[in-house]
């Protein structure tokens, strides 16, 4: 059954007030509209609990935050807002009046570039808003919601591959619920580890304004090297300028290109670089806004990239750089139990070409070993260039040379991406396995592709080229991602039925193939055990019974920093 959560009119005698309302699987009504107190909806919500329903709600974010503030979760949900940015780009959705709606409004706003928001907003959001109390839900009527679900419904009923699609709604929805509570419950930091890793690496905290006294020492060794006493060495014009004085011949100042360069300001200028980095991205000014109460609580963005890859809000939650993974610590009695679907993307693709002989290669914990083994004299280096070659269309120099050695190989599995690839191309929109679309050709993109002159020609080859490479990788990575979410929510529900019933035992943090459960360390054996049974579930899940092994890594440490 479902369960659909609304306001209460905005004219009701009851205030703040919230109306429930018990849905059939069909969305039509199956009881008694329930309307409660907004001070009583967590427990209305744990009463209904007990009947295991499918929520049904405009957004996660706008209600989950205040039911797991009150102790309440909930075991399956059906985000509205998630599953419209779905249907919306699906090849495998029916024409309908709902969906060439969608359809519409996904073009309008791809037209006009709008950026892809997939979770409501407050409407003047900062860094403090995320530890604030909870957002008070608005939007639309109960009578909309209700609409709404049974026009998605009808859409996923009737699309071709429609186990697939709902596969897919059912486990973006499940990916909100963990998102929602990854930023509720937080990644334990301890705070005196960073600060004491930035002293270490940078020196005291300096007033505002002002360089620590590492970046400043660095700074002047600069000026001084360079011969540039008033050098600002964070201004990428002013420092080019001291490199060319010096006869430094670089176009940029990316410490890529600074690297082949012999010249004595070349090591205090990495240097400098990589200490003024940690400064920027975690330093004093990060800890201030982001870590509170030993927890790290970033807003996670579920479906916020094209491919269906989560993205994150302020706080760089999905690039935690390795000179400050030691501040993050389990609690006291607890570990962490990391996870890593190793080579994900390769398998992936083995198993959407259904290609026996790169199974075969992937049955050990090193898939490019077993490419190299099969076919390249053992050489690991140019199995992996040549297949990620493959999935990302470098079809030149090296990677290009040994495509067509690969393509004999796997026919199937290169067969995949070559069709996508021609579809991009040709400005057609490809599919991930479960049914996710990628965004169209823009009319503008049309448009180039009607070249007349030879220069105009060279560009549209150059567009069509790009769109290739677009949509080959798009097939694989965006199977992966949806791997990757099944597999999460297979771990949320074996854990709950788990013998860990610790309240921190949870999905601690997420990174596209990398899972970090918080456990008790007396349970971290039973949580390996969960996280490989979780895989192989994903794998059954998505792909059915296949010779194809999805290998997982998994290590216990008591810091992040020990996890690679």
């Amino acid at each position: 059954m479902y369960m659909a959560v609304a306001p209460a009119p905005s004219g009701s005698d009851r205030g703040a007030a919230v109306i429930l309302q018990p849905l059939a699987a069909d969305a039509r009504p199956d009881g008694e509209r329930i309307l409660v107190e907004r001070t009583e909806l967590a427990a209305a919500v744990a009463r209904a609990e007990t009947r295991r329903p499918r929520w049904v709600w405009q957004g996660t974010r706008l209600w989950y935050p205040e039911l797991l503030t009150a102790g309440v979760d909930v075991e399956r949900c059906w985000d509205l807002s998630l599953t419209r940015s779905i249907l919306a780009r699906s090849q495998s959705c029916r024409s309908s009046r709902y969906i060439d709606a969608l359809r519409i409004e996904a073009l309008t706003d791809q037209a006009a570039d709008l950026p892809r928001t997939l979770l409501p907003r407050p409407a003047s959001p900062d860094q403090e808003s995320l530890f604030d109390a909870p957002q008070r839900a608005s939007g639309p009527s109960l009578d909309d919601v209700v609409e709404e679900l049974a026009a998605q419904l009808a859409a996923v009923a009737a699309a071709e591959g429609s186990q697939r699609l709902a596969l897919l709604v059912a486990a973006e929805s499940a990916g909100a619920l963990i998102a929602t509570e990854m930023e509720h419950f937080g990644l334990p930091w301890r705070r005196d580890v960073h600060e004491d890793l930035l002293e270490r690496n940078l020196g005291p905290r300096p007033p505002e304004g002002s360089r620590p006294v590492e970046l400043e020492r660095l700074a002047d060794e600069l000026r001084t090297t360079l011969q540039a006493p008033g050098l600002n060495p964070d201004s990428p014009q002013e420092l080019l300028r001291a490199l060319h004085r010096a006869g430094i011949d670089v176009r940029t100042t990316r410490s890529w290109e600074l690297e082949r360069q012999q010249h004595p300001a070349i090591g205090p200028l990495l240097a400098y670089k990589k200490l003024s980095r940690l400064l920027t991205a975690n330093g004093w000014t990060w800890l201030d806004a982001w870590i509170r109460d030993g927890r790290f609580r970033p807003e996670y963005v579920v479906g916020g990239v094209v491919s269906g890859r989560w993205a994150s809000r302020g706080g760089g939650a999905l690039q935690i750089p390795h000179q400050v993974r030691d501040a993050v610590r389990p609690d006291d009695g607890h570990v962490f139990v990391v996870a890593d679907a190793a080579q994900l993307e390769p398998r992936v693709l083995a198993a959407l070409g259904r290609d026996p002989a790169l199974a075969t290669a992937a049955r050990g914990r090193d898939l490019y070993q077993g490419i190299a083994d099969q076919g390249f004299d053992g050489d690991r280096a140019k199995a992996k260039l040549a297949m990620l070659g493959a999935m990302y269309g470098a079809t030149s120099g090296e990677a290009g040379r040994l495509m067509p050695q690969l393509s004999r190989a796997y026919p199937r599995a290169m067969g995949v991406v070559e069709a996508a690839a021609r579809a991009g191309e040709s400005g057609a929109g490809v599919s991930s396995h479960l049914g996710r679309g990628c965004p169209p050709a823009t009319e503008e993109w049309h448009t180039g592709q009607r070249s007349t002159t030879a220069e105009e020609q060279r560009g549209a080859e150059a567009s069509a080229r790009a769109r290739g490479r677009f949509t080959r990788n798009f097939v694989v990575q965006a199977s992966a991602a949806e791997w990757a979410l099944c597999w999460l929510a297979e771990i949320r529900r074996r854990l709950d039925a788990s013998s860990i019933a610790d309240p921190r035992s949870r999905i601690a943090f997420f990174l596209h193939d990398e899972v970090v459960l918080h456990v008790p360390a007396a349970r971290a054996v039973e949580a390996e055990g969960i996280l490989g049974d979780a895989a192989r579930a994903a794998s059954r899940l998505m792909f059915g019974d296949i010779p194809l092994e999805f290998s997982i890594t998994t290590i216990t440490v008591a810091s992040y920093a020990d996890a690679k």
